[in-house]
This record gives structure tokens, sequence and C-alpha cells, in this order.
């Protein structure tokens, strides 16, 4: 009698997005910037933009989980508590900006397109909000602390932790037996094979967005860097239409400043980019 074949995709549902994001994984872990910011080498502009960005994506997916706590394809996974994120992060971008942040924290394309992406996910397919909830909190919980620590040195923060919420979790004792309670969850959730598959494709679709908005984000650190001649900007609004970097903000439907940044980035820092998101932010993304 023949023995059956093994699956080629695991079981659990997270061993399976975790398998499906391996490669992409490997490559931001060995990318020069994360080994960079690992040596403390990180600004406090970056800084400052990183939490802007988060905070914009954790209100639009905060308010998606909130819209469908109370349906099977998500409830099992609701702890607000434990987990979410918003209020940690407005205190943080008072810290940052100061108390007038929300008018003055940037509105990027690429984060437009990620909370976009999270209001259609919450609104015709709650279901794929699982892939989004995994990969931002269980990358939260993974690596928070330790990067908590790199920034307070290398920033000079305060001790008590000031600007850095983002990374506490006051309501979890133990991240690692959290992980295991919030994956056995995950995994016991009733779905079909067709929904399961795009779970996993969607959890790619995260990544992909985590990777176009930390990729404008350099791009822009890199051009500011770059160019420090205030006579240079006018040429940059000019030439907006074809296709330049156009750092003027604007405001967009949100309310919030926009910068309007065109990337046009070699591979190398796409490289650059996803070493960001895994480094800068502790979501690693899949490094659970």
């Amino acid at each position: 009698m023949e023995r059956p074949q093994p699956d080629s995709m695991p079981q659990d549902l997270s061993e399976a997005l975790k398998e499906a994001t391996k490669e992409v994984h490997t490559q931001a872990e060995n990318a020069e910037f994360m080994r960079n910011f690992q040596k403390g080498q990180v600004t406090r502009e970056g800084f400052k933009l990183v939490m802007a960005s988060l905070f914009h994506i954790y209100e639009a997916l905060e308010e998606e989980i909130e819209r469908n706590k109370e349906n099977p394809a998500y409830a099992p996974l609701y702890f607000p508590e434990e987990l979410h994120r918003r209020a940690a992060l407005e205190q943080d971008l008072a810290f940052w900006y100061g108390p007038r942040w929300q008018g003055a924290i940037p509105y990027t394309p690429a984060m437009r397109r990620y909370v976009q992406r999270l209001q259609e996910v919450g609104r015709t397919e709650p279901e794929l909000l699982v892939a989004h909830a995994y990969t931002r909190y269980l990358g939260d919980l993974s690596g928070g602390q330790v990067l908590k620590k790199i920034a307070q040195k290398a920033l000079d923060l305060p001790s008590s932790g000031e600007g850095l919420a983002f990374f506490t979790f006051p309501n979890i004792a133990s991240a690692t037996k959290f992980k295991q309670l919030y994956r056995s969850r995950m995994n016991a959730l009733e779905m079909t094979p067709k929904v399961r598959q795009r779970v996993i494709e969607e959890a790619k679709t995260a990544f992909l967005l985590n990777i176009q908005l930390f990729e404008e984000l350099q791009e822009w650190l890199t051009q500011k860097a770059e160019d420090q001649s205030p006579a240079q900007v006018p040429e940059l609004r000019r030439r907006a239409g074809s296709g330049s970097h156009d750092l003027t903000p604007t405001e967009t439907p949100r309310g919030k400043p926009q910068l309007n940044i065109l990337s046009q980035a070699p591979l190398v820092r796409w490289v650059l980019t996803l070493s960001f998101v895994v480094a800068t932010v502790a979501m690693g993304l899949y490094a659970m």
C-alpha cells in the first residue's frame, strides 16, 4: 500500500503563513539596513515618519476589527486590551510631533493605499483581516522590546519610555504564551480551502504594502539627505508632473498633510526597505 504524499503546505494556518513568506523574510533579515539599525544607526526624522505611518495603518486596521469583532471569521482573534495599538501610537505622536500632531503627521500615497486595502478587506472580505492582524500584531510582539532598547539608546530617549509606547504591551504578561494562544485560535478558525488560500495570499499583500510604504519613506529620507539646498525645491515642484519627487505637503481626503513621493528606487533600495520594515517597527513581519 502506497503511503500518502505529505502536503506541500503546512496544515496549520500560522505555519502556512510563515512558510509562504520565508524567502522574503530571510532576504530582509540579511539586508544591510537592518544590520545598521541593530548597530543603533537610526535618525529621529526617520523614526518619526515610521511612527506616523504606523498610526495610519493601525487606525484603519482597528476600525475594521471593531466593525467585525462579532463576525465568526474574526471574533476568536479579538484582543483589544492586549493588542490594539492606536492609543499607544497617539501618545507617541504627541511626543514626537507635539500636541497638534494630528495636523502635522504625513499621509503619503503608500500609506493611503495600505489604508484603502484594509478598509476594503474589512467591508467586503472580513475573513482576510486575519492575515493583516497576524502579520502586524505578532510581529510587533516578536521583537518590540529589543528594538525599543535600540531606539531608546540611539535616539537618546527618556528611560521612562516616552515616545516608545507602541512597543509596550502592558496587558500581556508573556509574549511567548500569548503568541501561542493567538496561533491556536487562528489555526482553529473554520475556513474552506479556498478562503485559506486567500488568507495566505492576503498576508503576502500585507507584506508588499509594507514594502511599498517603507520604500517610499526611505526614498524620502534619502532625497532629503542628498538635497539640502532650498534653491532646488522649486525645480522639484515644476518637475512633479514628469515623475520627479514632489516633497510639498498637500491635503488629502483624510485631512492629513501628504508627501507626494513617486518612488523610482532600484532593487537594492527595495532590499533596504524590507529590512526597515523588519527592524524599525518590530514587525519582523513574520519572525514569530
